[in-house]
């Protein structure tokens, strides 16, 4: 009887407790009508662009397509190869029998099937079946280690070759954004390129050019320290390339930086074909824009006179401001830090506030941080 009472009691008190945590989670995760709408068109939207279908393919055939150039590999992955240890590692998990991911696909307007991700599995299986690759030193099936493709027995060969891996499929009308989009979120955590490769890569040509030859300037190295990993991710490439996307404005930018920055270098790409000055105009304007900034700021973008790290939303806020406010008032060119001061509020709370992390991709928070600075530079 008692312990009745008390289960009893137990389960009023816990449905009591789980009401009013009801209550409080409502109150704390409330959406207003108009939010919910907002977030469910965007969903919407970014979900018209991948279209797909599911497909499987033998090894055979895989290696075939490879060998004969049906299946497209991207200048952004064409550098990044496995090392033999880590194709020998992938031959014999196949071999094994163990799940193989997906391939990813992109269907191009030929017919032909770019490859967006799962480059090296394919290229390791066409090395192997149709080449000369060579096991190396292997865990579980250390028997074959050193083996060709050739001298296994025959019925393993013919075993290895029915064996299927299974593709997606993006269809033409993908964009190449999205496809983009897609490698990168694959590969997070592994060694892959990133943005500013896959630019130089997907995206080559004159304006890109430009942006490599500015990324080696040394006064935008000494003003934008960064760590060496950063410097071998084409850091000073993404700066640039953002110094001229956000100065030249931000119309159609959807709080998707990767996607508003891919578009508009595709677009400078034509436009520097088209007139090839352009080259010169824009790297007088980031020049000209940098020299100010040496003069005016005594740290450069660095946040303390010791800084090692260039925060990209600081940058952002003090090159791109700097150039609006060169725009706006070009007398501002000759001034120097003795006599325009920008200390009273480069190291102020409302300067960190808005070069903080929180929502630094939302177009208002962009804005917000390069017309901190403009201001702050035309009213002095």
């Amino acid at each position: 009887m008692y312990a009745t009472r008390l289960g009893y009691s137990g389960r009023g008190v816990k449905r009591e407790a789980a009401e009013q945590g009801d209550v409080v989670a409502s109150v704390q995760t409330a959406k207003s009508a108009e939010q919910q709408a907002e977030a469910e068109e965007q969903i919407v939207e970014q979900s018209k662009r991948i279209d797909f279908y599911i497909t499987e393919y033998s090894v055979e055939m895989l290696a075939h397509k490879m060998r004969a150039h049906e299946y497209v590999v991207p200048a952004y992955q064409r550098e990044f190869t496995w090392e033999d240890e880590r194709k020998s590692r992938f031959i014999e998990s196949l071999i094994m029998g163990l799940p193989i991911p997906f391939v990813f696909f992109w269907e191009m307007p030929d017919g032909r099937l770019e490859i967006v991700d799962g480059s090296q599995r394919l290229r390791t299986i066409e090395e192997f079946l149709l080449g000369d690759f060579r096991l190396g030193d292997l865990e579980q099936l250390d028997k074959i280690s050193g083996f060709r493709f050739a001298e296994l027995p025959e019925s393993r060969q013919r075993k290895i070759r029915n064996r299927s891996i299974r593709g997606i499929v993006l269809n033409e009308h993908a964009d190449e954004a999205a496809r983009l989009d897609m490698f990168e979120r694959i590969n997070t955590g592994s060694k892959i390129a990133n943005k500013a490769e896959i630019r130089r890569g997907a995206v080559a040509g004159p304006f890109l050019n430009l942006i490599i030859e500015l990324a080696s300037d040394e006064r935008l190295v000494r003003l934008a320290p960064m760590s060496e990993k950063s410097k071998q991710e084409r850091g000073y490439e993404e700066l640039a390339t953002r110094f001229f996307a956000y100065g030249d404005g931000l119309a159609g930018y959807k709080d998707r930086p990767a996607d508003f920055i891919f578009n508009y270098a595709k677009k400078m790409n034509d436009r520097f074909e088209s007139d090839p000055s352009l080259a010169e105009t824009y790297r007088q304007r980031f020049h000209h824009t940098m020299d100010f900034i040496e003069r005016v700021f005594p740290r450069g973008f660095r946040k303390g006179p010791a800084g090692k790290a260039t925060p990209r939303a600081r940058f952002e806020a003090i090159a791109i401001g700097s150039y609006l406010a060169l725009q706006e008032k070009p007398e501002l060119a000759d001034r120097t830090w003795a006599n325009l001061d920008v200390t009273p509020w480069i190291d102020g709370e409302e300067f960190t506030a808005v070069t903080g992390s929180d929502g630094a991709n939302a177009r208002a928070k962009l804005e917000g941080r390069m017309g901190f600075v403009r201001d702050r530079l035309v009213g002095s």
